[in-house]
């Protein structure tokens, strides 16, 4: 059975739903995962998305910020939703794929936004770098997030860090900017190793070739001077790194009407 995953911040469904819809028509993914909805449950365009083929949705939003959301077109075993650094604001949502929807070995897939941290790289002199580093901790402390050596699992999110030295476009300018510290990096990479996570895009785009999710709304003409990050993860357990057959960045929806500033990126799983 083939499975296709695509993960993507969206920055307001509601605002970007014909985006979102565009989208699906030409990819037609199996399984969506958004990020930063920006809507309460009861407001979600869920009408919209099951005339789109997604008869299931596991929901974690709230108004105005952050919210995240797994749809898929079979139903879920289960879900589950775990708060971090002692605060309900709606970062992560987790479903279990089984037997409903025709697999005989279950697989949990998790969905994440990241703290983005704000400017200053300073936990001391900046709240939200803070929180970012507490919860990047926490989630290397989660047992949930290191899967059994037999265990089929898949995270996804924008984890809004992009670790290697080319996940942007100049290692040694960013040093200082948040999303690429050393702190942020090491503390990601530490979360990805305690689990025994694989990196899917990099297995399918390995160093030293660049590769961007993200682009700046500050940047005035972003296909100019490419000057992005990779902050959108797809991660696998080791049960499934083989499993990967394909990577896909559509970076062409940066240049959308009223885009977001990450792009899609889609993984094709064999499960």
């Amino acid at each position: 059975m083939q499975i296709t995953v695509t993960t993507w911040n969206i920055n307001s469904v509601r605002y970007r739903i014909d985006l979102v819809a565009k989208f699906i028509k030409a990819v037609r993914p199996d399984i969506l995962c958004l990020q930063e909805t920006k809507c309460p449950d009861n407001a979600f365009p869920i009408k919209r998305f099951r005339r789109l083929g997604y008869e299931h949705a596991a929901l974690n939003g709230q108004k105005g910020y952050h919210g995240v959301v797994v749809l898929w077109r079979r139903p879920f075993e289960s879900k589950t939703i775990r708060d971090y650094c002692g605060k309900s604001d709606c970062r992560h949502i987790a479903v279990t794929l089984g037997d409903a929807a025709g697999l005989k070995d279950p697989i949990t897939l998790h969905n994440f936004y990241v703290p983005a941290g704000g400017d200053i790289p300073d936990p001391s002199l900046n709240a939200k770098f803070a929180h970012k580093l507490a919860f990047l901790d926490e989630m290397h402390a989660d047992a949930t997030l290191r899967p059994a050596a037999a265990g089929r699992a898949i995270m996804v999110g924008d984890l809004n860090v992009a670790p290697l030295e080319c996940d942007v476009w100049s290692h040694k300018q960013l040093l200082s900017v948040v999303s690429h510290t050393p702190v942020e990096c090491d503390k990601l990479l530490g979360v990805q190793k305690a689990g025994g996570w694989i990196d899917a895009v990099r297995q399918k785009v390995p160093e030293p070739a660049r590769l961007f999710t993200w682009w700046s709304y500050r940047s005035p003409d972003w296909t100019k001077s490419d000057r992005g990050r990779r902050l959108d993860h797809i991660w696998t357990s080791a049960t499934l790194a083989d499993r990967v057959s394909a990577i896909a960045v559509a970076r062409e929806y940066r240049s959308a009407e009223r885009p977001s500033d990450h792009v899609p990126v889609t993984a094709t799983l064999d499960v």
